[in-house]
């Protein structure tokens, strides 16, 4: 796994589709659903005619934790779901890659948040880990 500034990245042993339900799987095993999916590719291919690999932007949420942050700070929904994507890099390697959440809360300026962002951190790492 590699750590990035913003989130957690790993190259996998994985095609794309199977990488996409690997990671799906492995989300629901720490409690999210993904309630959003993003595919980027088709996205730009149909606004500007434009080339990209494969690529999904997944909405994973965990929805107790989702409720315990609304209940401390009502507009962090700026900031959910947590995403997680999925992707074929230059190298043509399948990539899966979930964000920090301790990186993004840094912004909202609320300390009780920073428990939560601890526990959905874990969970998160957990997912990258296991796929």
């Amino acid at each position: 796994m590699i750590k990035l500034d913003y989130g957690f990245s790993k190259k996998v042993p994985y095609n794309y589709e199977e990488a996409l339900v690997k990671a799906a799987d492995a989300l629901k095993s720490e409690g999210f659903g993904i309630l959003t999916e993003i595919d980027v590719k088709d996205t730009l291919k149909k606004k500007l005619n434009a080339e990209l690999k494969p690529y999904k932007i997944l909405g994973a949420c965990n929805p107790p934790y989702a409720f315990k942050a609304l209940k401390e700070e009502e507009q962090i929904g700026l900031m959910l779901p947590c995403n997680v994507i999925v992707f074929v890099n230059e190298n043509d390697e399948t990539i899966v890659s979930a964000i920090d959440p301790i990186a993004s809360m840094s912004a909202v300026k609320n300390e009780k948040l920073g428990i939560i962002a601890e526990e959905i951190r874990n969970k998160l790492k957990n997912v990258i880990e296991n796929i």
